[in-house]
Formats: structure tokens, sequence, C-alpha cells
């Protein structure tokens, strides 16, 4: 329907005691350039009403959310037409006005007491006897009538209190405005009646698809498009974890008794890659000394679900290993790249030194350790490292470094020192204390770093001059070993990485159960098929569904993931459609971010400085 069809749209008749409803659009045989396509013959008219009835099931599967505003009654005819307006009260009707709408298109008069989500109706029944479509060749105008029944669910829970027009954006109000309504439906009605519609379709998206789509673009900095990492791989020079090494991995965790299993994200091939895994392996062998290093770059006072996956991770290398851990908060380097400086209050550096506070709570209640790990602000602790620091400045060009990062002339010179402070806690030489290793060339403990694989140019860089800060006899001639994890996507669909700076794409752990249900119905890109025909018939792309792709980071029970997939990839089963792993997905986000907020909750400004005091951190032998 385009803004020439809505002026032709009639007041909606709505009764309250039993839900049902009657609206009628009058459209004419043309609306400006639309040449319109409705069902003319009885056998067209029939297909014309199933694709409706099956559009209406779809979306009240799906359990979309439900949002309400109240507008003043001018202005809401003003801006939507009067087809907002309830026929059968017109001269009593109130004002302001509650107007609703689903997933931005949809403009509606509620009854009284609005759904919150389409789940809590239970069907919406067509009168066909009452409904009827007049167009053809013969007729004078073109008309849709339609006639319906509402039928609620007795267990619906209670609406939520409609919000002000005010607080909707710009953009929202001029996409309800143009009253675009394009169900999957309906494409499916017009290729059953028009067959050349496919293959015009087909070329639209593949003109429109084509160029739009983002060339892979991984950076320290920049994460963009669709990741091959079997490409980024080769770009880089690592390697992929095979099944060997995996097994290797079992043997010196799992087989040692120190975890259970594998963890689920080496299982899965979320940490995909690696550098020097089977050389440390043979060192821990050995007897050789390990720790790890990890990190976090403050830039929000909450974390969201991607920054905690290396953390989860970690977690369990600790454990398994039984390995002491290091943990870097670059609060200089956001500062360096993110910070602002203001005539009359000066710059924001304590800014990210308090984000730090906020940031090292979240790390601490992934359940670390506290006698094997160490957590440190650069901005306090950066003295103790500067020898090591200084050592690999010297070693590192400026055209080395700029090659890498990316630099030119217009970067401070903070930005070009960092990677040496980055790369600094790669050598037990920077812990004196907590490694008890105060003589650089005499320090053996192995590093091993886990990290999404957008950070490994920082450590290819400290990889090339290892061998200047360390003596002959270190297992691995200085060099830490890194582990490398896919990105984990972003609400939005899977290219790039979530972000901190879009709140849409990402869950937060602050986030409430209401919003982790609102986000993921809302915006969670499905690889459903359009309809439940067609769902049933192909089913989903598991590939680019991100509720699917979030479960394989999340649910720890691989029978139920695969359960889930299968269902949900071949349409058939309890898991058949977006709806249902949405559900799932949001079930098991609940549970998780709920039990992080209550140990969250437990963690004191006092708890966080006994995290970061100095003390030896090295596991003693019993």
């Amino acid at each position: 329907m385009d803004e020439a069809a809505v002026s032709l749209m009639q007041p909606t008749f709505i009764k309250e005691k039993v839900p049902s409803g009657k609206f009628s659009i009058q459209l004419g045989k043309k609306l400006g350039s639309c040449e319109l396509n409705l069902p003319e013959t009885p056998e067209e008219c029939e297909r014309f009403w199933e694709a409706l009835q099956s559009a209406l099931e779809r979306v009240i599967s799906e359990n979309q959310p439900v949002n309400s505003f109240t507008i003043s009654k001018d202005t809401a005819i003003k801006e939507f037409g009067e087809g907002i307006l309830n026929a059968g009260i017109v001269k009593k009707t109130p004002d302001p006005l509650t107007l609703s709408h689903i997933a931005g298109h949809v403009l509606a008069v509620p009854p009284s007491l609005p759904f919150d989500t389409t789940g809590s109706i239970r069907g919406i029944v067509l009168d066909l006897e009452q409904s009827s479509v007049i167009a053809g060749k013969k007729a004078r105008k073109a008309e849709i009538t339609l006639k319906f029944t509402v039928e609620e669910r007795e267990d619906a829970p209670a609406p939520g209190t409609p919000g002000d027009v005010s607080t909707l954006s710009s953009e929202a109000i001029a996409t309800l405005r143009t009253n675009e309504i394009r169900i999957p439906e309906g494409r499916d009605l017009k290729a059953a009646l028009d067959p050349s519609f496919v293959e015009e379709e087909q070329s639209k998206v593949e003109a429109v698809d084509a160029p739009a789509r983002k060339e892979m673009k991984v950076t320290a900095w920049e994460v963009e498009g669709s990741i091959d990492y079997n490409k980024l791989v080769d770009q880089f020079g690592s390697t992929l974890i095979d099944d060997a090494l995996l097994k290797r991995i079992e043997a010196a965790t799992v087989g040692k008794g120190n975890v259970p299993r594998l963890h689920r994200f080496l299982r899965r091939g979320i940490f995909f890659s690696h550098r020097d895994m089977n050389a440390l392996l043979d060192c821990v062998e050995k007897g050789q000394p390990m720790y790890l290093y990890t990190g976090r770059g403050p830039s929000s006072s909450s974390m969201h679900l991607g920054h905690l996956v290396p953390f989860l991770f970690t977690k369990w290398l600790q454990d398994a290993f039984n390995a002491p851990l290091v943990i870097q908060m670059t609060d200089d380097e956001k500062f360096l790249f993110k910070g602002e400086y203001d005539p009359e209050t000066g710059d924001n550096l304590l800014h990210y030194a308090n984000l730090t506070m906020e940031n090292a709570r979240d790390i601490i209640a992934c359940g670390f350790d506290h006698k094997k790990t160490f957590l440190f602000s650069d901005l306090d602790y950066v003295g103790t490292m500067y020898p090591n620091i200084l050592r690999i400045c010297k070693a590192v060009t400026t055209n080395t470094v700029n090659g890498i990062f990316g630099f030119d002339g217009s970067a401070n010179i903070g930005k070009i020192a960092f990677p040496a402070i980055q790369a600094a806690p790669s050598f037990a030489s920077s812990f004196p204390v907590v490694l008890d290793s105060p003589v650089p060339r005499e320090a053996k403990a192995l590093c091993l770093i886990p990290c999404a694989i957008d950070q490994d140019p920082y450590f290819r860089m400290t990889r090339d001059v290892a061998h200047k800060i360390v003596g002959k006899d270190h297992g691995l001639g200085g060099k830490p070993a890194l582990i490398h994890s896919k990105f984990f996507p972003p609400l939005q669909g899977a290219e790039g990485k979530m972000s901190s700076s879009d709140e849409n794409s990402a869950i937060f752990l602050t986030d409430t159960p209401e919003q982790i249900e609102r986000k993921i119905k809302a915006h969670a890109f499905s690889g459903g098929q359009e309809t439940k025909k067609l769902q049933e018939e192909l089913g989903a792309n598991l590939e680019v569904d991100v509720s699917y792709q979030w479960l394989r980071f999340f649910m720890e029970d691989d029978e139920e993931l695969e359960r889930i997939g299968k269902e949900y990839g071949s349409g058939s089963g309890e898991y058949w459609s977006t709806g249902k792993v949405k559900g799932r997905l949001i079930e098991v986000l609940k549970e998780l971010v709920a039990e992080h907020q209550e140990r969250r909750a437990r963690i004191t400004d006092e708890e966080v400085r006994k995290w970061m005091e100095q003390r030896s951190i090295l596991v003693k032998e019993e």
C-alpha cells in the first residue's frame, strides 16, 4: 500500500466486548504509477484470503512486540489519515488517541487494553462471508472489505503503559507515515498469479545485493563485511585448529582431570585458529611454566555478550591448565583513541579510569580464581612494565607500526606508541612480583593469549621482536602463543561484530529480562523463510540466523543444540520456526545474564582493588 492508498482507507470499526473489526480500502483502478494487481476470479480470491490468513498466523507465531503510544487526535489524522479512527465511535473518539504499531510498519487503533505482543493473541479469524474483493476491468472501483474476529488468550500478560509520541524517533514516525506493508505472503501470491514476477524479483534482488555486500575488512580497529575465516587465516598467516590439536588440548586438560570436557567454544569451532599451540603444548608436557594473558579496552560502563566470550573461554583455560592469569585494562588506549578535550572542563582521562572499575566487576563475575589472577589498569601499572615497553619501542620501527595498523601523519604519538604497551604483558618479566620474573632474559614462563582474531596484528608485531626481550633458552623463543576466536555477530546480522555504540545490536550485561526479550524478538536477524510453507519446504539458513548462532555460543547442551539445528534447518518438529528458536534463546540469555548480574552485585570497589594488588599469583606445588 502506498501513500495514495492511505487517503482512501476508511475508518475502522472495532468492537471491544467481542473483539472484532471491519475495515475497507477504496483503491480506485490506478494510484499514480502503481498498477493494482488484485485478485479477480474466485480461485484468485481464494488464494488471496489464504495468503492473508497465513500472514496473520505467522505474525502471531513470531510473538512480535506491539508498541503503543499516545498522540493527539488532530496530529494523528494529519500524520496517518482518518483510517486510524474507530468508525464505531468516531464522534466519541478520545483525545489523545492510543495507537499501536508492529515492527514499525502496521498502525492500528487498539482496544482499550492493547496487547503487549502478537503472541498474546490466540488467533485472528477472517469472516469470508462478510469480506470481499471488488476488482477487474468491469468493476467501477477497486475495493477490499475485511471482517475479522480476534481470539484472545486467557493467559495473556497484562499490557504495559503506552509511551508518548515524543519518544518515537523522526525516522520511526516517517516509517509509519508511509504505511507500506510488504508481507512475504503477498509475494508468494503474486508469484502464483504471475509466473514472470519470480524472474523479475530475482533480478532485482541480485542487482541490489551484489554492490551492497560489504567487502571483508578486519583490522585491530575495524571489522566489517561478511567474514571468510579461511581467507582471514591465510591473510594473517595463522593456522586452523584441527582435530589432532583438539585431541592434544584435551589430553593436556581433560586428561589431567582439571576439567570434565573441552569447552563448547572448542567443540564448535568458535575458537578456530592459533599460533604455536602445538609448540606450547610440547613445552607444557616437559613441565615448563605457562601463564595466560587477556584484556579489555573499557569503552562503555556496561559490557555486552560479545565482550564476555573471551573471558568465558579464558576462565576455562585457567581451570584447564591450572595457570596464572594477567588481565590488562587498556584505559590508556581508549583515551588515546576516543578521549576528548574541552577548554572549560579539560580532558576525560578519568572517565576511562572509572570505566575500568566498572568493567572489572563484570570480568571478576566470570568466576576467575583470585589467587591465580592479577587484574591491572595501564594507568596504574604501566610504570612496572616500562622497561619492557622501552625495549619493544626500540625494536619496532615507525614504518612497521604504520604498516600494520594503518597510521598516518594525523595520528597522535600515543596511538603509535600504544602497540608496545599491549605487547608488554606477553613477557613474564613485565610482572616481576606477580609472576616472580624480575630478570627479563631469565624469565621462562610461556604466554598463551586467547583473543578475537582482530587483535592478532598486535601480537604478530610482538612475536617478530620477542627474541630481543628474552633469553635463548625460552621455550618459544619469547613468542607468545595465541588462540583466536571468531567474532560474535550483532543482532542485525552475521556481518562484522557486535558494537557497544549501537544499543540495538547488542545484549548488555545490565539489560533487564524485558529488554533482552524485546531486542531478540525485534532485532535478531532471521535465517528462516518468509512464509510457513517455504519454511516447511526449505528450512532455515542456520549460517545467517543470529538466534541459532548465538545459541552455539551460549547453549551448553550439544544434543539440544543439534536438535534445534536439525529441526529449524528442516522446518519441522518443535523448533521449526524462527519464533520458537528465538524463544529458546531468550530463555538461555535471561538465565545467563541474571546469574551474571547476581554475582556482579556482590563485587564492591574494595573487592576490585584486591584483584589489582601486586602479589604473587604463581601456582604453588602441593
